[in-house]
């Protein structure tokens, strides 16, 4: 696979804020595990003692919501962002702006209404209590006394993902899209992949010099890290091919051979890409699905690219 320049080290305390740049402070919380790497990181935007500007206030949790508060100080809180509705991200989104009395901006509320129309839960899974107060688009701009932040709206990961870029540092805030430590997982139905790789070239046309992903340490050479992300997609295209070619038609038969190196705790969260994966390659005409699109649909290689890759193969 192509090597994606992971960060794998992050030095940080839980619940003490770290001062990443002028205008940028962060707070992880202590929700560690699999999904969510060493926790969630809570961005704090602007100079303290001034209005400042709160981007995934993370999970509902006291002790968590508690170090927000002591980090922020004697400072005001005077918006709320949400990059996606993952509980992860906004669980504790209503309750810390009650305790600010600041009110929370994202694109919407989650989009399956309850479990049985989402994805499998990984990790926390979706908020479906959560609602903003203010509607966000993709291109709007909110201005603060000393930041502002446009809304990039970039489905994939989750359709109603944003990423939210800081004009006077060129920085992207970059949610689950982009992460530090692994790729994001994009999971059906409200995951895409084929909207996952466009909003990969949405930001590659941005000249954001740094991203501060929620999970995972800042990256600062972004846009050799999202052609490298992008680039590992497709070849993850070519496995599922390949694995077709081979006979292999379950994703369950595929995932412990193409992930072989990943610890299989993550198998479930990996049958899900692969999922996306193949939704994409149907809906483009290079895969048959025999059946409703789920884990447990049987595919083929449609007749054209089966030819093609069996020259490949003879070559």
């Amino acid at each position: 696979m192509t090597e994606i320049p992971f960060v794998k080290d992050l030095d940080f305390d839980v619940g003490v804020p770290d001062q990443l740049s002028p205008l940028v402070r962060r707070v992880i919380a202590g929700n560690g595990g699999p999904f969510t790497y060493t926790g969630t990181g809570v961005y704090l935007i602007g100079k303290q003692n001034s209005a400042i500007a709160v981007i995934d206030p993370g999970p509902d949790d006291r002790d968590h919501l508690n170090a927000l508060e002591r980090a922020i100080g004697d400072s005001k809180v005077s918006h709320i962002f949400i990059t996606h509705t993952h509980a992860d991200h906004c669980g504790g989104a209503r309750a810390f702006a009650k305790c600010v009395s600041a009110p929370i901006y994202g694109f919407g509320g989650h989009p399956a209404d309850n479990a049985d129309d989402d994805a499998p839960a990984l990790d926390e899974g979706g908020d479906y209590r959560f609602q903003p107060d203010e509607l966000l688009k993709d291109g709007d701009i909110v201005f603060g006394g000393d930041w502002s932040l446009e809304a990039i709206h970039t489905p994939g990961h989750l359709s109603n993902h944003l990423c939210f870029s800081l004009k006077e540092e060129k920085a992207l805030f970059s949610g689950d899209h982009i992460m530090g430590w692994a790729t994001s997982v994009i999971a059906p139905p409200h995951g895409n992949m084929a909207d996952y790789l466009s909003s990969l070239e949405k930001i590659l046309q941005r000249d954001e010099q740094r991203y501060y992903p929620t999970h995972g340490a800042p990256i600062e050479e972004p846009h050799r890290f999202v052609r490298a992300v992008r680039a590992h997609r497709h070849i993850r295209d070519g496995q599922i091919l390949d694995q077709l070619a081979q006979g292999k038609s379950r994703i369950m038969d595929m995932v412990p051979i193409m992930y072989a190196g990943v610890n299989p705790i993550l198998h479930g969260a990996a049958a899900l890409n692969v999922l996306a994966h193949l939704i994409r390659l149907v809906e483009i005409g290079s895969v048959t699905a025999n059946g409703e699109l789920g884990l447990e649909t049987t595919f083929t290689l449609a007749a054209q690219k089966e030819h093609n890759v069996r020259l490949t193969h003879n070559q």
